[in-house]
């Protein structure tokens, strides 16, 4: 599969489309104004407990407090709580070699109230992004993602992604990692650790160790709330968690952006640096590559398939709904159960794709058109886990029920991506009301007027909506004609059928367009 990025940097913000075999499959905006990004770790301070909800709400700085409920305080929270405290009060302790007794992990079904205090401060890290009206999710169960790693600093556990299936290979992975690990931390090997030798393993479990240190470190200079540590960029997480040997390009618009990715990846995969290339043509990267006409046709309500069916995307606040349409998909050649089949897995690779490049979670509700062999509703089902495979993602898919419809529910951490495919109607300005096209020749006249009597045009040209040059043009004594008598130049006149009714623009002898 080729695989490529496009990065397209404005003042602003960061926009990042990933193309797989030249169609979108994400897109992803990294504002460079956003404080609030998942994997950021922030001192907060506790406001309020709220022992119904078994959670408390934490103070990190934001509009609305994060929530952090009992769960996700992790069981080594009294370590945590611990050297929090031990660097607050401007004490470090190096985590590696400390051989004191760790606090015993807390249980399960005990209260949040026993162990947090109001106004207490704490250490944590966000899971998911502010959404709607909500404060952003937390946790103080600490990560550190590197390139082949997840680093959790106060375990003491090594787990192995699923994803590598080999058995051998698991147990070398397992071996060699236990050899690096210091005591006092826990690690997730990640898939791409797969065949790595140890000095590459070894650089990046060297890379966590410091972040996890400059974050005590800063920690002792910190008194108020807010951010410790803030994760990478959108633009390095995407080359950290996705850049393989099936990339071929990523083209990026700013040369200072270029330098940085290009240093970014010589860290992570020094034989990639060249795919790193500067687009430099006139029109927008997106434009070029044919992102801008994707993105206009992929996030609409209504999406339509390569085989002319299409899909309706419906958001709602508990749940996405997907009804599924076959159009005028049909073949005169096959029964109704196979012209339902081919739309339903036609249709389940578009919903795969739909999900990923809006990052739609929660629970997704899938409508397809009812078939009756339970044979081709299991192949639905394993069409549909088959085109989310490469979904990052977590992801629970449940078989097609005897309605038709397809459950999935689908991990969510930052705010959907919503993009608005509609524009501003040129005649009415989005307010549904055009003026009386009665008025429209007398605007026109003002506006001829001005022109040649004012700012001396010795000549010019007017389109028009076909139907109004008909009605400058009809008869002997047209419009063109007493403009003619009137003012003595000839205003040649040209329909446009692309115009909107009663939409005009003069141009002057070059062929300009004049603004008024």
């Amino acid at each position: 599969m080729n695989k490529e990025l496009v990065i397209d940097s404005t003042p602003g913000e960061v926009n990042i489309a990933l193309l797989e075999d030249k169609y979108l499959v994400e897109l992803h905006k990294d504002n460079q104004n956003s404080n609030f990004s998942v994997g950021d770790i922030f001192l907060g301070k506790v406001k309020k407990i709220v022992t119904g909800l078994n959670a408390a709400f934490i103070d990190v700085g934001y509009e609305k407090d994060g929530f952090l409920h009992y769960l996700d305080l992790g069981p080594q929270i009294k370590s945590h709580l611990k050297y929090t405290k031990l660097a607050l009060d401007g004490k470090y302790t190096d985590l590696k070699s400390d051989q004191t007794a760790r606090p015993a992990d807390i249980d399960k079904k005990d209260k949040i109230s026993n162990i947090l205090k109001p106004n207490q401060r704490i250490l944590v890290q966000i899971v998911k992004e502010p959404i709607s009206t909500k404060g952003p999710r937390l946790t103080t169960e600490l990560t550190f993602a590197g390139r082949f790693f997840i680093l959790i600093p106060f375990a003491d556990k090594i787990s192995i992604s699923q994803k590598i299936q080999d058995q051998d290979e698991r147990s070398r992975l397992k071996r060699l990692v236990q050899s690096i690990t210091p005591p006092n931390f826990g690690v997730i090997i990640r898939t791409v650790a797969e065949n790595k030798m140890v000095a590459e393993l070894d650089a990046d479990m060297r890379d966590l160790l410091q972040k996890w240190e400059k974050t005590l470190k800063e920690l002792i200079v910190k008194k108020n709330t807010g951010k410790i540590h803030g994760e990478i960029n959108r633009t390095s997480s995407l080359l950290r968690d996705l850049l393989n040997e099936s990339f071929n390009n990523i083209y990026v618009n700013n040369s200072i952006l270029v330098d940085e990715i290009k240093k970014y990846i010589s860290t992570i995969a020094p034989d990639k640096t060249d795919i790193v290339k500067l687009y430099k043509g006139k029109e927008s990267i997106f434009e070029h590559f044919g992102i801008d006409r994707q993105i206009k046709t992929s996030f609409g309500k209504t999406v339509p398939t390569k085989n002319g069916a299409y899909v309706i995307i419906e958001h709602t606040e508990a749940l996405h709904v997907v009804d599924v349409n076959s159009g005028h998909r049909v073949n005169a050649e096959v029964n109704q159960e196979g012209n339902a089949s081919m739309v339903n897995f036609e249709a389940a690779k578009e919903i795969a794709r739909q999900l990923r490049l809006r990052d739609m979670g929660g629970i997704i509700v899938i409508d397809f058109i009812d078939m009756y062999d339970p044979a081709n509703r299991k192949k639905l089902y394993e069409t549909m886990k088959a085109e989310m495979k490469n979904d990052r993602a977590k992801h629970t898919i449940l078989p097609v029920n005897k309605f038709g419809l397809l459950q999935i529910t689908r991990q969510r951490v930052r705010p959907e991506m919503n993009i608005n495919t509609h524009e501003k109607c040129p005649s009415c300005g989005g307010t549904g009301e055009v003026k009386a096209s009665i008025i429209l020749s007398d605007e026109i006249e003002r506006n001829l007027k001005y022109l040649l009597l004012e700012l001396n045009h010795k000549k010019l040209f007017l389109t028009l909506h076909p139907f109004i040059y008909a009605f400058f043009t009809k008869g002997l004594y047209s419009y063109q004609v007493k403009w003619f008598l009137k003012y003595f130049k000839w205003i040649k006149l040209s329909p446009m059928p692309s115009y909107q009714f009663l939409e005009y623009h003069f141009f002057d002898s070059k062929g300009n367009e004049i603004k008024l």
